[in-house]
């Protein structure tokens, strides 16, 4: 098979790590791809127009495109490839709502009867300060539209979240993403990322892992597209598992059917567990990153037949799944700044050394190579990855990987997986 990723980030290079390891794979091309994918695949310098892309992809016969990022989902990249009845993984425009208007989402929940936050939908900002003025309630203000997972604003007090409004709404500094915010209450507890794949009927749920969004240590600072994330989650004991697929997963895919959105791909659910059980914070229409840069490596089956059953229908001929019994931890290391602006370019070196170490992987997300060097090209910089027999000596490990790396202004949290180790 010939393989097509989509995308440039530590999710797609950990994609295209897996499927190389598929027998069925004879070639992997990547667009546009990084330093570390471009070890691994072919690097397509089309850019975003997916007509091109299709083009190519039938002149050279691709067998399967997998969409890793939200946006081309988001914009119908699916759709495209498929009038030209050609495979890709991933849902349609329609479905990728799910994802991509969270007031979409919220209302299919509501219908649905699926647990999730309290919340109202404005597209003016004095009527959102007024309702925040009236409810006097912490709350986070989300930007409706896609904004790289970083249109999540806390509003722990009143003019926290009027701020948050303003930002949104007024300066636009999610541009056409905040045309609309979400206002909903805050959930107390312990967030859980749940990763599902979806045929349009069929269900097949992966390992449970745990993101960490804020950008500094204790889970201080601003939101992210995530700082670090591990598998698997303590907090997903078997009873919320099952709890999550009768009650969240199969009413989603089934509430997307009813109305016409048949769902098939990836279904990534955000979770907060309360005291009241789990309830949703948010979907995704794609693997979460970093949660993909543990998920993969501890699933021992080939990928390639189980994301090609997504896009046939046959989904439940694939239920024994194997999967490593080693625990997996991530830290992503940043450049100094992000998520606010940050300088690119830097030099990185250390990157044989980490890979050296037992049972670490380095996934690249913002890298290119400069000449002989590899460096820096974004906020998110690489995602030192570690397998071990436990939590604890996973995480160790991960940052054994990460002492070995060196670029200027590189920004880290120390505490990945501080959650799951106090509950060891």
């Amino acid at each position: 098979m010939k393989i097509l990723v989509i995308g440039q980030g530590g999710r797609e290079h950990t994609l295209v790590w897996k499927i190389a390891q598929s027998p069925l794979v004879e070639k992997i091309y990547c667009a546009p791809g990084n330093a570390g994918i471009a070890q691994i695949a072919e690097p397509i310098s089309i850019g975003d127009d997916f007509a091109e892309l299709a083009d190519w992809a039938e002149s050279i016969n691709i067998d399967l495109t997998v969409v890793g990022p939200e946006n081309p989902l988001a914009a119908g990249i699916v759709d495209v490839f498929g009038e030209r009845g050609l495979k890709a993984f991933g849902p349609n425009k329609q479905a990728a709502r799910l994802e991509g208007s969270k007031d979409f989402a919220k209302q299919l929940m509501v219908k649905n009867n699926i647990p999730t936050a309290s919340y109202h939908t404005f597209v003016d900002a004095d009527e959102a300060i007024g309702y925040i003025k009236t409810n006097k309630t912490s709350v986070f203000v989300k930007a409706d539209g896609l904004a790289a997972g970083k249109g999540v604003i806390p509003g722990r007090t009143i003019d926290e979240a009027i701020q948050a409004v303003k930002t949104i709404l007024v300066d636009k500094a999610f541009g056409d993403a905040g045309n609309s915010v979400v206002i909903e209450e805050e959930l107390i507890g312990e967030e859980a990322s749940f990763t599902v794949l979806v045929d349009g009927a069929h269900c097949l749920p992966f390992v449970s892992s745990q993101d960490h969004k804020m950008s500094h240590d204790g889970d201080t600072g601003k939101n992210t597209g995530g700082m670090g994330a591990y598998s698997p989650a303590p907090v997903m004991m078997s009873e919320l598992h099952d709890y999550v697929m009768e009650r969240v997963v199969y009413p989603t895919v089934n509430g997307m059917a009813n109305i016409g959105c048949s769902f098939k791909g990836v279904l990534y659910v955000g979770l907060m567990i309360t005291d009241a059980g789990p309830k949703v914070l948010e979907f995704n229409c794609r693997f979460g990153d970093p949660e993909a840069q543990v998920l993969l490596p501890r699933l021992k089956s080939d990928l390639v037949p189980l994301l090609m059953a997504c896009i046939d229908g046959t989904l439940d001929q694939h239920a024994d799944v194997d999967w490593h019994t080693e625990s997996a931890a991530c830290v992503v290391m940043a450049s100094g700044g992000y998520p606010n602006p940050y300088q690119t370019g830097k030099i990185i070196t250390g990157l044989t050394d980490a890979e050296s170490i037992d049972g670490v992987t380095v996934f690249h997300a913002g890298t290119k190579q400069d000449g002989e060097n590899v460096v820096t090209a974004g906020g998110r910089v690489l995602g030192v990855t570690a397998l071990a027999d436990d939590l604890k000596s996973a995480i160790e490990q991960a940052y054994h990987g990460v002492s070995a790396i060196h670029f200027d202004d590189a920004h880290w949290r120390t505490d990945i997986g501080y959650r799951a180790l106090s509950r060891i």
